[in-house]
């Protein structure tokens, strides 16, 4: 079967977000835990290599996931930390090679809530919880008060350090999704109840993120479309807080869904035919004037071209896709597929697939990944050992979990 060509352009046609900004075309490198802090919350010369392949690969944006502002709630000790003390020169490096070609780099904020690495935190969430082996305590009314400050602290600290821009993380069962989700946000107060009191705290955080930075700097969010837990935060009300964040200062909604929640099924190691959430994204479109990312299962240029055609969503995240091939977007921008094989796995353990990836990474920001062949048990070693040594070093730089 001939590729299907592109004939709008729909994929290099550039996207002008609300706040002025843009985006040199549709395809976007949706945030991962690449785990390529040093473990004392910096940036390093691997990380700031591994994006600034993606730059030189077509990327329009890439997104740094799980970079966080508060040490105590990580999602794991290779994250980055922006603080007051943080190392603006590695940011700074990282930022000027990230950036090249006119891409775009964002920090994905976020606090890993009931979900944070329990060698190196006590997880706190919207609401104490214990249920199986996941257990939480529950934030105070005045830690959750504090929240917005400081996501714009941090916020305005990527904004020095060279970001061109920031997403706001409230997806992926971490804490802002904890709030939106009514099986972790039991709150009685105006935090808790109804889809629009539990989006209350991220209303917040964007407004004060907003005075932070200013009227020109881009502003994005990450939400899940549903938990796929039971109990969890369901498609109708995602939909509703699609149409609450419509009037808000945003820039860019990204969709995607699922949870870290021990036992849930991961979206991105499941078996899928085609994209994950563009169902959603179609009843979301009407919702609101903000430009919506599809993220979740793309693995062909065809499949991207069809959901940017169905006018359902204005660009396409990729992840998986961009780890196996860097510069996939300058084949699928030249109307060729590109030569993606996604690796096979034999009944792969509980965050195996997750290992196997952030250790390409890894590979990828030391110039290996043409040498990068591991079997998959020797790479989940490799990345748990790893993480191992880097709690060391977080706790040393940080202290113990209080």
């Amino acid at each position: 079967m001939p590729n299907q060509q592109d004939a709008n352009g729909l994929l290099n046609r550039p996207l002008v977000l609300p706040c002025g900004a843009v985006l040199k075309n549709r395809l976007i490198k949706s945030a991962m835990s690449d785990s390529l802090g040093d473990g004392a919350g910096n940036a390093t010369t691997a990380q700031a290599r591994l994006y600034e392949k993606w730059a030189q690969g077509g990327t329009a944006l890439s997104i740094i996931g799980e970079v966080q502002f508060d040490p105590r709630f990580p999602e794991r000790p290779g994250n980055l930390v922006l603080c007051d003390d943080a190392n603006l020169k590695a940011l700074r490096e990282l930022t000027s090679r990230a950036s090249i070609n006119q891409a775009h780099i964002w920090p994905q904020i976020g606090h890993a809530g009931g979900l944070s690495h329990p060698p190196i935190s006590h997880p706190k969430g919207p609401s104490r919880l214990d249920i199986g082996e996941f257990h939480c305590d529950g934030m105070s009314q005045s830690e959750v008060a504090e929240l917005p400050a400081r996501y714009a602290k941090a916020a305005k600290i990527a904004q020095d350090a060279g970001f061109t821009g920031v997403q706001i993380h409230a997806g992926h069962g971490f804490l802002l999704s904890q709030f939106l989700s009514p099986l972790f946000n039991r709150r009685d107060d105006q935090y808790g109840g109804d889809v629009a009191s539990r989006c209350r705290i991220v209303i917040d955080v964007i407004a004060a993120v907003r005075d932070a930075v200013g009227s020109a700097f881009p502003i994005g969010i990450k939400i899940n479309t549903t938990d796929q837990l039971e109990g969890g935060l369901t498609q109708e009300d995602a939909l509703a807080v699609i149409g609450l964040l419509d009037s808000t200062s945003l820039d860019l909604i990204e969709l995607s869904g699922g949870s870290y929640f021990p036992g849930a099924a991961s979206s991105s190691d499941r078996v899928a035919s085609g994209p994950y959430f563009v169902e959603f994204a179609e009843k979301a479109k009407p919702l609101t004037r903000i430009p919506l990312v599809v993220t979740g299962g793309f693995k062909t240029r065809t499949q991207a071209v069809d959901t940017l055609a169905k006018n359902c969503a204005d660009a396409i995240g990729l992840a998986r896709a961009l780890v196996l091939e860097p510069s996939l977007p300058q084949d699928w921008l030249a109307d060729n597929d590109g030569n993606l094989t996604f690796p096979s796995f034999s009944s792969p353990p509980p965050g195996g697939i997750t290992a196997w990836f952030s250790m390409r990474l890894t590979a990828i920001g030391n110039d290996e990944e043409t040498r990068f062949n591991p079997e998959l048990q020797t790479a989940i070693d490799e990345y748990e050992d790893r993480d191992d040594a880097r709690c060391a070093v977080w706790r040393s730089r940080f202290g113990e979990a209080q």
